[in-house]
């Protein structure tokens, strides 16, 4: 066995959300690699580690494992994009997919590698598709011990109605993710946003760049005023209904243009969460969508972490698309906390297995010893 320290290789990373928690669990992460370049700057301000962007199918075994020094246990994360295994592809066989085979390719690298700990986190859809069975078959083939299951991150502590796939694979013994630590406490969105200052659609934040929302239309500044907290669309005048509202299909999405509400956790945050008309985005209060910083820290990113340098325009596209992609940062954390503490139990064992064999070959060796021959009184 060896020492406790864990040292990881990120696949997938993006801007670094499963990195950082990692890292604040006490995770060694040595590299990231993305095909999006755009998040090599984020990856790399914010956690000491390497961007590498590069496509994952051509990443070879060697070029891995010059990445961990030996000595610790090695963790290989992966991470792989959501959209493929979202519920409107639900039944599809994705083994054909020419989008698909990311899965396929994190497990070749884990057959090649062997690496102690492996972890993948996903839509909880994912457990639905061929390629998410063969992952698993494969994790077990290779002697891997696999705990998964779907989280409900409001229970970690995250104020996001966020629920992810969660999957943790082991050569050390049995493994399984901590426990809820926030399982009849949740945030909300008032304890994560309460305090930030007020700003209007369309403008920033003098004292914090990241906190600027979009703008909106003169038919959306109406939508959102007459919008309440955790209402719907159709709370409003029939004028001011969207064409696809008017849809049979429209009909079976409440949620979009709609408020987020003080007391609740917020809706899931996805690539486009700054802007009112792609879910539940709007502002409990004020009258506008959530802002880039707002949306951050539903994501559990600290307010020191920054997406582009100082001097580069803030792009709600470009940031908005690393913060909605993003593992939250929370969710990382537990992840990491759960690998360090099976790691240190699997430890625990190991020592305690050689005490005994030990005091089992020391209490062998004494029963070798010739004992002194029984002399009779004279």
């Amino acid at each position: 066995m060896k020492n406790t320290i864990i040292e990881s290789v990120d696949l997938f990373c993006g801007a670094g959300g499963l990195t950082a928690g990692l890292r604040s669990a006490g995770v060694k992460v040595k590299a990231g690699y993305d095909i999006d370049a755009a998040c090599k700057y984020a990856f790399e301000h914010n956690n000491d580690a390497t961007f590498v962007c590069k496509d994952v199918g051509v990443v070879s075994t060697d070029e891995i494992e010059k990445w961990y020094s030996g000595n610790p246990v090695r963790l290989l994360a992966g991470c792989a994009p959501c959209q493929p295994f979202s519920s409107y592809n639900q039944g599809r066989d994705t083994r054909l997919d020419r989008k698909w085979p990311l899965l396929y390719q994190f497990a070749r690298l884990i057959r090649e590698i062997r690496p102690e700990l492996v972890t993948m986190e996903n839509v909880p859809d994912v457990t639905k598709h061929a390629v998410y069975n063969d992952f698993v078959a494969e994790l077990s083939k290779q002697g891997y011990e696999v705990w998964s299951g779907t989280v409900a991150c409001v229970d970690y502590g995250l104020p996001q109605q966020r629920r992810r796939h969660v999957l943790l694979a082991s050569l050390l013994g049995n493994i399984s993710l901590i426990p809820p630590t926030h399982s009849g406490s949740h945030l909300t969105v008032k304890d994560a946003l309460g305090s930030l200052a007020p700003i209007e659609a369309g403008m920033v934040d003098a004292h914090d760049p990241l906190h600027r929302a979009a703008r909106l239309s003169p038919i959306n500044q109406q939508r959102i005023r007459l919008s309440r907290p955790g209402g719907t669309w159709k709370d409003w005048p029939e004028e001011l209904r969207a064409d696809c509202h008017r849809k049979q299909s429209g009909k079976t999405y409440p949620s979009v243009y709609g408020r987020m509400s003080w007391n609740a956790p917020s809706p899931t945050m996805t690539t486009l969460c700054y802007g009112f008309g792609n879910g539940r985005f709007g502002h409990p209060e004020q009258h506008r969508a959530i802002s880039l910083r707002e949306a951050a820290i539903l994501q559990s990113f600290p307010k020191e972490y920054r997406f582009v340098p100082l001097d580069k325009n803030i792009e709600f596209r470009s940031v908005g698309r690393m913060i909605g992609n993003a593992v939250p940062v929370r969710l990382g954390e537990v992840i990491g906390e759960s690998l360090i503490s099976h790691v240190r139990q699997a430890l625990a064992d190991e020592q305690e297995n050689t005490a005994k064999d030990a005091c089992s070959v020391s209490r062998d060796s004494l029963s070798r010893i010739p004992k002194e021959p029984e002399h009779s009184n004279p």
